[in-house]
């Protein structure tokens, strides 16, 4: 089938069979970790906070790993990350299984990860050309990438919310500790040719100063990022109150947790495969200003929703558009960035997706103590039709001062 041309590669293969294991792990701790600190604080200003210092890395490291990834090979950076990443899930483990876990304990290994995560998904955005020999097929191979990360997002929570209400956590952190083993795997399985002609020989801040320029000189891709920048801030957040959506707004309990966890992994998906049957051609701007607009509008119904199955629905529709808007994102950058700037243009997209959202995060936990569940999601939701709106007069006016400039083009 076209949608599964990518899997042709094998270097591709082998990374997906890696990632979609490994991922389930993931998204089993991450149910686990936002569950027992809710459990722990029963505030939604900590459960902001967990998140929020987990992704801090993201944010200030993300130009600099840029530059950083941009000097070195990218399938040694991934290969030592995935080592790193391993030997933080064993630690969390063992805290958990000793019962030693305090919020200060699980934000200190939440910002460690953080800082091996901040590398390793720098390195894996810049390798994914290297995964696929035509380029051609990069678009299909990154949307591929992300149905895979969502169909564990939708799958691993459901099986953590089994294993969190029969087991407890410390089941759901030793199986991420153990998914690492399948990714090691395949990554030495693989054969991955890099041109070192090709690494840039520039100082880390030499090297930031240029990816900005260059970010500068290109505004159709610096625009996109702005508008993901204003969306990690006010509206993909709303991850961060899904257990107190589950237990305060619907008195659901860890199961139910799951099922909106899922519900959100399930629109993702469906997001992730639209985008796989992307044709050549098509215009990517206009997918992120419909996407950005759905998000908004999906989520004033969630805080409008009173019964739980319109609720998962429309959980459901924020993740599909979200899914949406940031692999159109992504897909543009990759196929649009000059190759020698492609890792640190990507540092600033990292950097507007996951740097940005913690400080989302933290400003969501602080709205949501201050004004209650419901009216924040309503805030959310108007932010994000308003960055649409914004984001739609911006290309309005670029193409009106183009036909201005060059009459009859």
């Amino acid at each position: 089938m076209d949608i599964f041309r990518s899997l042709a590669y094998p270097n591709f293969r082998l990374h997906v069979i890696g990632q979609a294991i490994s991922l389930l792990g993931t998204w089993m701790q991450r149910v686990a970790i936002s569950w027992l600190v809710y459990e722990m604080t029963n505030s939604v200003f900590w459960l902001g906070f967990v998140q929020f210092i987990s992704l801090l890395p993201s944010l200030i490291l993300s130009p600099f790993i840029g530059s950083f990834v941009d000097r070195h090979k990218k399938y040694k950076l991934v290969f030592i990350t995935q080592i790193g990443l391993m030997v933080q899930a064993a630690v969390l483990t063992l805290v958990v299984g000793m019962r030693w876990e305090t919020v200060f304990l699980l934000s200190i290994l939440g910002f460690v990860q953080g800082i091996i995560n901040a590398f390793d998904v720098m390195g894996r955005q810049s390798l994914m050309i290297s995964l696929v020999d035509e380029r051609r097929d990069l678009p299909n191979a990154i949307a591929l990438n992300s149905s895979i990360f969502n169909a564990a997002r939708m799958v691993g929570p459901a099986i953590g919310g089994i294993l969190l209400t029969k087991y407890g956590e410390f089941v759901c952190f030793g199986v991420n500790f153990v998914s690492f083993v399948p990714v090691i795997i395949c990554l030495m399985l693989m054969r991955v040719k890099e041109d070192r002609s090709k690494l840039t020989k520039e100082s880390n801040w030499t090297g930031l100063v240029e990816g900005f320029s260059y970010l500068r000189r290109s505004p159709h891709i610096a625009s996109l990022i702005i508008v993901l920048t204003f969306s990690s801030l006010f509206v993909i957040p709303y991850t961060s109150l899904l257990p107190a959506v589950a237990k305060d707004l619907f008195k659901g309990d860890e199961s139910t947790f799951s099922w909106f966890e899922s519900a959100a992994g399930f629109g993702a998906m469906i997001g992730a495969i639209s985008m796989a049957r992307l044709k050549s051609g098509e215009n990517l701007r206009y997918r992120v200003l419909f996407a950005a607009f759905m998000m908004g509008i999906s989520l004033c119904l969630l805080a409008f929703a009173h019964y739980l199955p319109t609720a998962l629905l429309f959980t459901m529709m924020v993740s599909m558009a979200m899914m949406m808007q940031n692999s159109s994102i992504n897909t543009y950058i990759q196929t649009h960035a000059v190759s020698s700037y492609r890792a640190r243009t990507i540092s600033y997209y990292v950097m507007a997706f996951q740097g940005i959202a913690p400080i989302g995060a933290l400003f969501v936990g602080a709205t949501a103590s201050y004004f209650g569940i419901k009216h924040t999601l309503y805030i959310m939701g108007g932010a994000g039709m308003l960055i649409s709106l914004g984001y739609y007069t911006y290309i309005r006016l670029h193409i009106h001062r183009r036909l201005f400039k060059f009459p009859g083009s």
